[in-house]
């Protein structure tokens, strides 16, 4: 079996580790392909060296654009890379552009699609991640979900005979990187004089957070009048919206600092008083490590986190304020995105798929 991964994006890097190591316990031959979408070295390359993930057989190098330029691109260039390799399964992961791009190229040969993480649904369609996921979901060949509330959604758009409940592969890198970065002090937390439990952890850089000016500052004005420091990652994207609106990140307890590589980031969130973030990755690793979260929008894909009190969704302003300093939630042992074993699943679906 040829499998052919293709990712773009910093929660694609942490969701392909588990896969590319099943894989290369099997024997699988699998072709790592990088589409470039994410371009800094903090939010990709050395999400490769940390998780040991093996280097990209293609680079694309397509970079930042706008959707449909990238999508386009991205398109275009896996065209050339389809011929080339053959593969039996385009794997694609998510609801990046990367994502979209790989399945369409996949579907017009007549390659195999699998969908990783297929059935999340915001309902919200002016998000460009639920058009790609959604499209992705119909042109797949096999649907592999993550949850059961993924699996319900897929058969109420008719696609239950294609879809296969895995769990969740970012599950998988989390408990394994927790683990080993368990009883050791983050760097961070030494760089920056702050104690475990005295700060909370941001991340702001979707497009409908940064892209409004007024709505940018008063995400970044809540952050700065919570009640212990802000260690606010910087995403390029928040950088760049942010000083072409002439917006400070520096100001009140807003410490702005650059990425972390993944296990510098695990160890720094799981000491956090709690996060807030609009990224949808960052929602579950924080349940996993049992961190409180707030989510700066109005949905969410991972209602599991809402349903069981360690996330909330908030707007800017008192908000967003009120939910960041709640009190922390009653501790559960549910465990709603799996055991920590949805790769070697994931690879048993490629392996035997269901018959749609």
């Amino acid at each position: 079996m040829k499998v052919l991964s293709v990712v773009g994006a910093r929660p694609q890097f942490v969701k392909l580790a588990p896969i590319a190591h099943e894989a290369a316990r099997r024997g699988v031959e699998h072709t790592i392909v990088h589409t470039g979408q994410h371009y800094d070295p903090m939010l990709s390359d050395v999400f490769f060296e940390d998780l040991q993930i093996p280097a990209p057989a293609v680079h694309l190098g397509v970079g930042s654009g706008s959707h449909g330029r990238q999508t386009g691109q991205m398109l275009a260039a896996l065209d050339d890379v389809l011929d080339t390799h053959v593969p039996d399964w385009v794997l694609v992961y998510g609801d990046t552009n990367s994502t979209l791009a790989a399945a369409l190229a996949a579907v017009k040969q007549h390659v195999p699609v699998a969908h990783l993480e297929a059935g999340l649904r915001s309902f919200n369609r002016r998000m460009p991640e639920e058009h790609n996921r959604v499209l992705t979901d119909h042109a797949a060949d096999l649907l592999l979900a993550p949850t059961q509330g993924a699996m319900d959604h897929l058969a109420a758009e008719g696609l239950a005979p294609r879809a296969v409940l895995v769990g969740d592969v970012m599950t998988d890198v989390l408990l394994r990187v927790r683990d080993q970065v368990a009883g050791a002090v983050p760097p961070l937390l030494a760089e920056q004089s702050l104690e475990p439990g005295g700060y909370y952890l941001a991340t702001i850089h979707r497009a409908e957070s940064t892209d409004d000016p007024a709505r940018l500052a008063a995400i970044l004005a809540s952050l700065a009048e919570l009640d212990a420091p802000v260690v606010l990652l910087a995403h390029p994207r928040l950088v760049a919206r942010s000083r072409d609106a002439g917006i400070a990140l520096e100001r009140g307890v807003l410490r702005p600092h650059t990425s972390l590589p993944y296990p510098e980031l695990v160890a720094a969130a799981s000491q956090a008083r709690g996060i807030v973030t609009d990224s949808g990755g960052l929602q579950k690793e924080a349940f996993l490590l049992r961190t409180p979260c707030t989510t700066v929008r109005t949905e969410t894909e991972w209602v599991e986190t809402v349903e069981l009190g360690w996330n909330v969704l908030a707007e800017p302003g008192p908000e967003l304020v009120a939910a960041a300093q709640r009190p922390r939630p009653a501790d559960t042992e549910a465990t709603p995105y799996g055991d920590g074993a949805a790769a070697a699943r994931v690879l048993d679906a490629l392996a035997a798929p269901p018959t749609a």
